[in-house]
């Protein structure tokens, strides 16, 4: 476990040097209405982990700066389900919980950079919001999982994922944040991953989260997944190894203030 106060924390009033950067993409949250088809593609049904939400593109809009991605329990037919199924995706006559997923998947897609999201997440029971990534090309999990947010059951996760499912996964509890300030959840706070051709390291407001040594990173046949370009995912699921909604009053939200990517100037 990195200690929380790691070494390479920017002290106060300190700033990021921006001066070999340039800005290639951004979402800023800036049109009310539906999020821009030209940033965001959307998963829709039920999709991985044997999660509890449906995703539909009708639980993501942007509002008041924000791009808002609602939870919400209402019951909705499931146009797959087959009964007796053996497949969970099919054998659920009903959601009971709907939610959204949006990716950048064949719209946008980057291979390193400084990649900034402020956001603020609903830290309740049951609820799974994550700010991801994966490679472009190969199956799950060898084409490389980048996860600079996921939280659950109490924990903040930030993780990379290659090979035949090698984790390095660094989880921080989450009362060490509300120990400093107990309306943690209630702000807006600042994931930022720095990903160049040695190194992932991903940050949650300055404060080095994970490291993870890309030398290390060779899946079996070889081939680097984090040398190749990635597509961006927000979502907010509900339940599996989000844990127990049942308690938990809807509508829940997670929201998100800007997408911002990086590169460095050649």
């Amino acid at each position: 476990m990195l200690p929380f106060i790691a070494a390479m924390a920017l002290t106060a009033g300190q700033r990021l040097d921006y001066s070999d950067y340039k800005l290639v993409w951004h979402d800023e949250s800036n049109k009310p209405g539906a999020p821009d088809p030209k940033n965001w593609v959307f998963e829709q049904g039920f999709v991985r982990n044997n999660e509890m939400q449906w995703y539909q593109p009708q639980n993501a809009v942007v509002k008041d700066g924000h791009l808002i991605i609602e939870g919400r329990r209402e019951n909705v037919a499931n146009m797959d389900y087959v009964p007796n199924s053996k497949d969970w995706r099919k054998a659920r006559e009903h959601a009971e919980y709907t939610s959204a997923c949006l990716e950048t998947r064949g719209l946008h897609e980057f291979l390193y950079g400084r990649f900034e999201i402020r956001a603020k997440i609903d830290a309740r029971p049951g609820l799974w919001p994550a700010i991801w990534s994966l490679g472009v090309h190969g199956r799950w999990p060898l084409n490389g999982e980048i996860d600079q947010l996921e939280f659950y059951r109490n924990t903040i996760l930030a993780n990379t994922c290659w090979a035949n499912g090698t984790w390095n996964s660094q989880r921080t509890p989450y009362a060490r944040f509300t120990n400093r300030d107990p309306n943690w959840a209630k702000k807006f706070h600042v994931w930022r991953m720095e990903w160049d051709e040695a190194f992932i390291r991903i940050y949650l407001d300055n404060q080095l989260m994970n490291e993870t040594d890309l030398s290390k990173t060779v899946n079996p046949d070889g081939s680097n997944p984090f040398h190749q370009p990635e597509f961006f995912l927000l979502d907010l699921a509900i339940g599996s190894t989000g844990g127990d909604p049942s308690k938990t009053e809807f509508p829940a939200r997670f929201e998100v203030d800007y997408i911002r990517v990086f590169q460095k100037v050649k």
